[in-house]
């Protein structure tokens, strides 16, 4: 047998089935065997592999072996002349291991070989080729001269930065996450050394493989893409712990003796202070935003305090009380996820606060020993409501209006994604629908690239179709594109690398959907883009809880509002008169809905226009969000559950020519998930879409 490859995985489903399903393309004309070393992974990776790819030899362990000794477990089974260690998050292109194995053939010195591999932006990972960290290479790196000069031969050895990467090579080390040997290398320099549990183990291996007097060379007439960490993203401080022991341990091995301007302890304090740098860095990072909530929150407490005590200032009680409530909050905040997925969301900024109130005013309530001034609690609850959700709907406002300015920095954070979709006619057609299905989705698909010219011309009215691969290039500057998702259905791996390797914009995220479908992985990321099952669907608006809930909202927001903007109603229809119109809107909600409306200027609607619209909302006839208000084509089928509104789900998406089936789609999406916090978002979004309309 030709090749044996070794695959070891933990909690990488949907990565591990997109790098065999590359595997299977590669090594079609290679006779070959594949192990899937799980190591006890929770996501059911074993089953699905036994199930899915039944050619596959599965070594299940019982714990987190680590890297080395999973590898460890394969090898001695291993029947290929030559054995290959892969990572689960990888793809590789048609031609790799053809490729590789030829040039196998033609070095007899060559002992273990890699290839060019790339990071999911396009970019070369500079782990691919790299020298061995002695000591003045490790201090180079450790003290940023690598990073300050990598086109220096002096400075820049440590991932060899000066050297052209598309350039056979020699070198030191290759990357563990992809590297071939003979396995004659194997049983002359031993398996890997299992003291390292991940990471190091490949660079030991290297070092060993060069001293038994073998050639490790740089291959870069193929490339792979590796979606970097993927198995331990869930920990990155453990990660983190991981690579710097794992350093340790490799110049306690290897440079104990032989490097006296140097000595080896040295190496290792530096090493330490590196790793608690790295742990420093990375919490300064993680505290960003939480530190400027709770500078807001320092404001906020301070001013609720004056506003209760005035003109004396109790100091001792405010710092005791703001660390106290505001810590709840931050708590809050946390349990939503604010601080991770959802950092910008208005809504669950406002279901943290609501929550972190409940729980400060049970606190004056029930604990009177640390309890303060109920006051001072509704008073910090609501300036915070106002603050903390405000700020950041702000961010939103401003990055919707001066999206151009933003479009690299903060619009890619709060904005919806620009996207292309590349593949086949067929494979696209079903992406964007499922794009289309999922109601939350945050992509918006600026063009379909089909690899060849094709005749059918019904895959989307409103999106614009190109053919040629080449013209991705382009399409990524002009349309200031922030994901690239390919179908790997029917486009070859090598393709798409290509067009990755050639990437003009390193921000630029490439993603590949495999042929099941089912997700969608890109850089640390995974994506599941099923269809909404309708059958299954339980709505949430059949219920009177969630029927009085929302009617008590409307009459709360619509009551507020009227208080006060009654003089500008009574200003604007008793002493200007500004004409007014009857309109039929129909049958909408079982009666018919007449509403005398200011008449509109053509292509502009001012604030106070809507006012009316809003007497309609306290009289029960209309709601903020509900079904939409066509008086030409009214949609009588869900006025069961809803109202007219004011603004819908759908008017979010009306710039995507909605087809009446997406329209329904998205209206029994609103009535299966309904909450007062979504609807907060839909008039959120709503503000946002009619800024942006009229700026």
């Amino acid at each position: 047998m030709d090749l044996s490859i070794i695959i070891v995985s933990y909690n990488v489903r949907e990565f591990l089935e997109q790098a065999l399903l590359s595997i299977q393309r590669a090594t079609r004309n290679v006779s070959h065997e594949i192990f899937v070393v799980d190591n006890n992974s929770m996501d059911g990776s074993a089953d699905f592999v036994e199930r899915a790819f039944p050619q596959v030899c599965v070594i299940r362990n019982l714990e987190n072996s680590g890297f080395a000794k999973a590898n460890n477990q394969a090898i001695p089974l291993a029947k290929g002349r030559y054995i290959c260690l892969i990572n689960p998050d990888t793809v590789v292109q048609e031609n790799t291991f053809t490729t590789l194995l030829s040039f196998f053939e033609k070095h007899p010195e060559a002992g273990a070989i890699g290839c060019k591999i790339l990071n999911p932006d396009g970019s070369l990972q500079l782990a691919c080729r790299r020298s061995f960290p002695t000591p003045w290479i490790a201090f180079t790196k450790i003290v940023g001269l690598a990073n300050l000069f990598p086109k220096s031969r002096i400075w820049g050895r440590y991932n060899l930065t000066f050297l052209d990467p598309d350039e056979i090579t020699e070198v030191e080390a290759i990357s563990g996450s992809f590297m071939l040997l003979r396995r004659e290398v194997i049983e002359h320099v031993g398996m890997l050394d299992e003291s390292f549990f991940m990471y190091g183990e490949d660079l030991d291996w290297c070092y060993r493989i060069k001293e038994g007097g073998y050639k490790i060379y740089y291959v870069p007439d193929t490339q792979i893409i590796h979606f970097k960490g993927e198995s331990s993203k869930r920990s990155p401080l453990e990660q983190r712990r991981l690579f710097y022991e794992a350093m340790r341990l490799f110049v306690v091995k290897h440079f104990q003796k032989g490097h006296a301007w140097m000595p080896s302890w040295a190496l290792i304090i530096a090493i330490r202070m590196r790793a608690l740098f790295s742990f420093a860095s990375t919490a300064v990072k993680a505290a960003g935003w939480p530190f400027f909530d709770l500078l807001i929150m320092t404001i906020v407490m301070a001013v609720s305090i004056y506003l209760r005590f005035a003109p004396r200032y109790p100091w001792q009680a405010f710092i005791i009380v703001h660390l106290l409530y505001s810590a709840i909050w931050i708590v809050s905040l946390f349990s939503q996820g604010v601080y991770h997925r959802w950092r910008f969301s208005v809504a669950k900024t406002t279901i943290a606060i609501l929550l972190g109130l409940v729980i400060n005013s049970a606190i004056t309530f029930f604990f009177k020993d640390i309890g303060f001034s109920r006051l001072v609690v509704l008073y910090a609850g609501a300036l915070n409501l106002a603050a903390l959700p405000g700020w950041r709907l702000m961010l939103k406002i401003i990055a919707q209006i001066n999206g151009r300015t933003l479009e690299n920095g903060l619009g890619r954070l709060v904005l919806k994604r620009s996207a292309l979709l590349v593949g086949d006619y067929t494979s696209c057609k079903n992406i964007l629908h499922r794009l289309r299905s999922r109601l939350d989705t945050t992509f918006d698909i600026r063009g379909i690239v089909l690899p060849a010219p094709e005749t059918k011309a019904d895959l989307t009215d409103e999106i614009p179709v190109y053919s040629g691969l080449h013209r991705i290039r382009e399409l990524i500057v002009r349309e200031k594109v922030d994901e690239v998702i390919f179908s790997t259905d029917q486009l070859p791996y090598e393709q798409m690398l290509e067009v990755i390797s050639r990437s003009p914009d390193p921000a630029v995220n490439f993603r590949l959907i495999p042929s099941s479908m089912d997700v969608m992985i890109g850089k640390a990321s995974v994506e599941y883009i099923d269809d909404i099952p309708v059958m299954e669907i339980d709505y949430k608006l059949h219920y009177t809880t969630y029927r009085f809930i929302k009617r008590s909202m409307d009459i709360i927001l619509a009551g507020f509002i009227w208080l006060l903007a009654w003089p500008v109603y009574i200003w604007k229809a008793g002493i200007r008169r500004v004409p007014r119109q009857r309109i039929n809107y129909g049958d909408l909600g079982g009666h018919p809905l007449v509403i005398a409306e200011f008449v509109q200027v053509p292509g502009k609607t001012a604030w106070w226009m809507l006012l009316p619209r809003v007497a309609a909302i306290l009289r029960g006839r209309m709601s903020f969000v509900g079904l939409p208000m066509t008086a030409a084509a009214p949609d009588k089928q869900l006025s069961w559950a809803l109202k007219p509104g004011l603004t819908s789900l759908e008017h979010l998406y009306e710039d995507k020519k909605l087809a009446n089936s997406d329209r329904e789609r998205y209206q029994l999406y609103y009535i299966k998930n309904y909450s007062p916090f979504m609807d907060a978002e839909i008039l959120f979004k709503s503000l946002l879409f009619h800024l942006k309309n009229n700026q």
